[in-house]
C-alpha cells in the first residue's frame, strides 16, 4: 500500500472523530468560539509536533517564501472558515447529513485543481466526481 493512501485513510478517519467529537461539544455553546477554542489547540498541538520532529528551524524557510507564505495564509483563511462553517452546520444540523455535504469539497478540489493546474480528469473519473456528489446530496436529502 501506499503511504499516501495511508496517511489519507488516516486523514478521513480523525476528520470523521472532529464531525462526532465537535457534534458532542457544541450543546449549548456557540459555535464561533467554540471553533476559535478548536483552533487554539490545533496551534498548539502542531506546533508540538513541529518541535518533537525536529522540524523548528523550518519554519523560517516558511516565513522568507514570501509567496509560498501568502498561498499558506490563504489556505489557512480557508480552512478556518471551513471549520467556522462546519461548526455552525454540526450545531444545526444532524453529523449523517452535514459529513457528506463537507465531503462534496472533494468534488469542489478536484473541478478547482483541473481549472487552476490543469489537471486531467479521464472519463472515469468525471463519472466518480458525479457519483460523489449525488451520493453527498443523497445522503443529506433523504436521512
Amino acid at each position: 500500500m501506499r503511504l499516501w493512501l495511508i496517511y489519507a485513510l488516516l486523514s478521513a478517519l480523525c476528520a470523521a472523530f472532529v464531525s462526532i467529537f465537535g457534534k458532542a461539544g457544541l450543546t449549548g455553546l456557540d459555535s464561533s468560539a467554540a471553533t476559535a477554542v478548536r483552533a487554539v489547540i490545533m496551534a498548539l498541538f502542531l506546533m508540538g509536533v513541529v518541535v518533537a520532529e525536529g522540524h523548528a528551524g523550518n519554519l523560517s524557510q516558511v516565513f522568507a517564501d514570501t509567496k509560498a507564505l501568502a498561498f499558506v495564509f490563504l489556505s489557512g483563511i480557508a480552512g478556518a472558515l471551513s471549520w467556522l462553517f462546519y461548526f455552525m452546520a454540526l450545531k444545526e444540523g444532524a453529523v449523517s447529513q452535514v459529513a457528506p455535504i463537507d465531503k462534496l469539497s472533494v468534488v469542489f478540489a478536484v473541478v478547482l485543481a483541473a481549472i487552476i493546474f490543469g489537471e486531467k480528469i479521464s472519463l472515469a473519473h468525471g463519472i466518480a466526481i458525479a457519483m460523489i456528489a449525488a451520493g453527498g446530496l443523497i445522503l443529506a436529502i433523504f436521512p
